[in-house]
């Protein structure tokens, strides 16, 4: 073959920046690992079956690993890979949705409300290692007998719906009868005539159309209840009657208002401990508050409320009980810090116990080293805040979203934060919290956080999953969250992942575009594979195994996680001889050689003494398999590093 190469009229740096990104964005530049086999932990192959083309990165701009990921790519530390979608044994689609658009659903709903009761101090929990994640299960059951026969029929049958229900029957319950030991205790104390027989307290849940008719203050009024009126109208007519009332109300003046407060202050007396919900009276209404609503003019007392279910449970009495006798713990904050990537003790502590409970590696196998190769290191070029309307607060790159409780670290989210997207790694989390689904929810997070930014951003639009596996059950989950779409591994397209499915179900390989434009009309052949030969199925050059680490429940945003090799095989042989070029032209391909930044062209004196005419033809053969893996725009850009 006869050719040569020639310097890129780019220079040393521009050459490799994005178009409109400029060059204080850095470079990207890589080193090829070829075609890369190993063992795959999704459908638990016994061969090398797992198939993919990986890339060292030294440096890669935020821009061109946004157009990486369009192209089919994902990182693992500084490792990028990408399936060969025709040949592995288990083909991962890039999923993405646009925040703008998502719909939560009924679960993820739930999964929500879980989390602010407990937040609230609504939520009972008082062995989190064993509760279950069911969100059809409480987590804590009434355990009277009765219960115990008939909760084994009941746990998959109950509705979101009728689950709230309960709650706040159980809430308007507990307050009741908060409110009657209150009356109780201002008769023993003298503050009620003791000689009358006052009303029952009668407490009821607010809807939301009075909570809009209400002053401000009313959008967080909960619960209210008016027996203050009906011990007035109770004492009054006992007053007409020659019965004295009681001697500590002022004046002797038997208002609703006088005796709310007063019966306030013994809820107070009543509840020193909890902060659930903020109790106030209100012109001779009692009314409680999210704990969160504080009013400037108002004082205001703090009462919790109960969790504890009585699902299926035909003594409602002895879980009514129960719950009155028990008051649930305090509110608690929680903080969502997002910090650049890092190593941070704390956070490798909590991956070291998440990788041993939940996956059960071996002690021995969570290294610092190889956490930090995983989830800290990181080529991104990291972007600084710039003040406009192109890069958001926290500046583009690589992050760790942290989930702190009452300073406690629960869960870690890592993340890139591009100039289109927020692209989900990797999770980790607490197992003592595992009750609170937090993978769900702080995928939640992640698409709110996408939403809430695109006020600093406008281009960050898209929330990217990491890959979805159709033909592995546990990786389904990801097309829960709605709607989202599927790239075409051929065309790079995107197609709506309720066309995908259906046709996934088919095979697990299939080129998407071809049936999405035929339902928009259009005529076009479906994409035939080439066939596979012998030699292409021959591994070009391994560096290492792709350990893919496989999520033993669904609530994971999952990469494999990948280590290379240093060592360098020699160029691809095989009994069939040389391998089959692909056309195309790699005169473009931006080529790094000993600091200089050179377009691909032969012959070269200091190509050929560098390498000889054999690794000449291995090398152009790798850089159409790059090319074709990469895109020809891409080859333009990014820095083949020979060294």
């Amino acid at each position: 073959m006869a050719g040569k190469m020639r310097r890129s009229e780019a220079g040393s740096s521009s050459g490799s920046s994005s178009s409109g990104s400029g060059s204080s964005r850095g470079e990207t530049v890589v080193v090829d690992c070829g075609r890369c086999k190993s063992s795959c932990g999704y459908c638990k192959s016994p061969g090398r079956t797992s198939i993919s083309h990986g890339l060292w990165a030294h440096s890669i701009t935020v821009d061109d690993y946004q157009d990486l990921l369009d192209q089919g790519w994902r990182r693992s530390g500084c490792f990028l890979y990408k399936p060969e979608m025709e040949r592995t044994c288990c083909p991962s689609y890039t999923i993405r949705l646009r925040a703008s658009d998502f719909v939560p659903s009924k679960e993820q709903q739930r999964v929500s409300r879980r989390v602010q009761r407990f937040l609230d101090g609504m939520l009972d929990v008082k062995n989190p290692v064993e509760a279950t994640d069911d969100p059809t299960i409480s987590i804590n059951t009434c355990t009277c007998a009765c219960h115990e026969a008939s909760s084994s029929g009941m746990k998959d049958s109950l509705s979101d719906q009728s689950e709230e229900k309960r709650s706040s029957e159980q809430i308007v319950s507990y307050l009741s009868e908060q409110l009657d030991k209150a009356v109780n205790k201002c008769t023993e104390h003298g503050g009620l005539p003791s000689g009358i027989k006052l009303p029952k307290a009668s407490v009821k849940k607010v809807s939301q159309g009075k909570r809009k008719l209400l002053v401000e203050g009313g959008k967080d009024l909960l619960y209210s209840s008016n027996i203050a009126f009906q011990i007035a109208a109770t004492l009054n007519r006992a007053k007409s009657a020659n019965k004295e009332p009681s001697p500590n109300l002022e004046n002797n003046a038997i208002t609703a208002k006088a005796i709310a407060e007063t019966l306030v202050a013994s809820v107070d007396q009543l509840a020193q401990s909890s902060s659930s919900l903020a109790v106030r009276a209100c012109n001779g209404h009692i009314n409680f508050y999210g704990a969160a609503t504080q009013s400037p003019t108002e004082s205001s007392e703090t009462l919790s409320g109960p969790e504890e279910s009585a699902r299926g449970c035909k003594r409602k009495s002895c879980c009514s009980r129960k719950n009155s006798e028990h008051l649930l713990g305090k509110r608690r904050r929680l903080e969502v810090r997002l910090k650049r990537s890092s190593f941070d003790p704390e956070e490798f502590d909590l991956y070291r116990r998440y990788q041993i409970n939940v996956h059960n590696d071996a002690p021995d196998h969570v290294t610092e080293s190889s956490y930090r190769r995983f989830l800290v290191d990181s080529p991104l070029v990291f972007v600084p805040p710039s003040g406009d309307s192109l890069v958001p607060p926290c500046g583009f790159g690589s992050f760790h979203q942290q989930y702190v409780i009452d300073g406690h670290l629960i869960a870690v989210g890592v993340i890139d934060i591009l100039p289109k997207c927020l692209s989900s790694k990797y999770l980790f989390w607490d197992p003592d919290y595992a009750f609170l689904s937090v993978g769900k929810y702080s995928a939640l997070q992640e698409i709110n956080w996408v939403k809430e930014n695109q006020v600093h951003c406008p281009s960050l639009q898209h929330y990217y999953l990491g890959y979805y596996i159709h033909s592995c059950s546990k990786m389904r989950y990801k097309a829960a969250y709605r709607p989202s779409e599927l790239l075409c591994p051929l065309r790079y397209q995107w197609v709506p992942i309720d066309v995908a499915s259906p046709l996934l179900d088919k095979k697990p390989y299939v080129v998407l575009s071809d049936f999405a434009l035929l339902q928009n009309g259009e005529s076009l052949l479906p994409h035939v594979p080439e066939k596979i030969t012998d030699e292409q199925q021959h591994d070009d050059n391994v560096h290492g195994d792709l350990n893919d680490i496989l999520v033993d429940d669904n609530e994971e945003m999952v990469e494999p996680e990948t280590e290379t090799s240093d060592d360098e095989s020699g160029p691809e042989t095989s009994g069939h001889g040389s391998v089959e070029i692909e056309n195309g032209d790699v005169s473009e391909i931006l080529i790094g050689l000993k600091g200089a930044r050179v377009r691909y062209q032969f012959p070269l004196k200091d190509l050929r003494a560098a390498f000889g005419v054999k690794e000449q033809k291995y090398l152009e053969s790798q850089l159409h398999r790059y090319k074709r893996s990469v895109g020809a725009e891409l080859s333009k850009r990014i820095v083949y590093s020979l060294g």
